[in-house]
């Protein structure tokens, strides 16, 4: 099953676009619990209110061979309990062909992610070993959430910014298989209703920005459904669901706006 299907049955069961970042750095994980054991439990409060995971390497690989284990047993997990929910592996790679086999080896056949995060600066053929997996998703980072963004993202180029033109090349050129995805800030919704506009109403974007990092529920919902609320999306946060009190009641609080927001966009 390609990525892309995967990612809407598990939206259709849930009812949600909500995906959750597993993002356990150590300095807020609570005394005596692993990583593992933390993501176990964010896990069971909340597989039924989702329609994906993210995993970000960093909080992970900051750990060196604890932290990989940790990562390692939470995709098994996840593909053992919960196999209908995507696994997205947040890790923004790209490099030459030789290195990415690696990657992907990695990514696809030992934690057995469904997607990654890539980045497009070095072009397609830097990409290459990614793109030839047609069933895993290969999230390309377009318009990102952070601050700086822009510094390059907006560079006007021919007449438009640098990352309307990534949307374009992704959907035009490099989705020849049908799995290609993107990410687009949920901090930039004008932004991110151009290039819904550009690569229509099929091709995922992944949205992360909501919560700690500012970016609005409801103008993400709007920009990147656009006006039929039919398009293929997911809403990323972590820190408000995952270190939150309660967190299966963070999840539905948040399941709950999103979908008065799909709701009101499909009116």
């Amino acid at each position: 099953m390609k990525f892309s299907e995967k990612l809407k049955r598990a939206v259709e069961r849930s009812d949600s676009l909500l995906c959750v970042g597993l993002d356990p750095g150590y300095a807020k994980l609570p005394r005596g619990v692993g990583q593992f054991a933390f993501n176990k439990a964010i896990i069971e409060a909340t597989h039924d209110l989702v329609c994906a995971y993210k995993p970000n390497a960093a909080f992970y690989e900051a750990h060196g061979a604890e932290g990989i284990e940790a990562l390692k047993q939470t995709c098994d997990y996840l593909r053992a309990e919960h196999p209908e929910i995507p696994i997205i592996f947040d890790a923004k790679r790209g490099d030459i062909g030789n290195t990415n086999a690696g990657y992907t080896e990695y990514v696809f056949e030992y934690l057995g992610a469904d997607a990654v995060t890539v980045a497009p600066y070095m072009g397609a053929e830097s990409l290459g070993k990614f793109l030839e997996w047609d069933d895993k998703g290969i999230i390309v980072l377009c318009r990102t959430s952070n601050p700086g963004a822009g510094e390059f993202q907006d560079l006007v180029v021919e007449g438009r910014p640098l990352y309307q033109h990534v949307a374009q090349q992704v959907a035009d050129a490099w989705n020849t298989r049908g799995n290609c995805a993107l990410v687009v800030g949920a901090t930039y919704p004008e932004e991110l209703q151009a290039v819904r506009a550009i690569v229509g109403a099929e091709l995922p974007i992944l949205v992360p920005g909501v919560g700690a990092q500012g970016g609005s529920v409801a103008d993400a919902v709007r920009a990147g459904l656009g006006q039929d609320g039919q398009a293929a999306m997911t809403i990323s946060t972590s820190r408000v669901v995952i270190f939150a009190d309660d967190p299966r009641a963070a999840a539905v609080d948040l399941r709950d706006e999103i979908n008065r927001y799909r709701k009101e966009t499909r009116a």
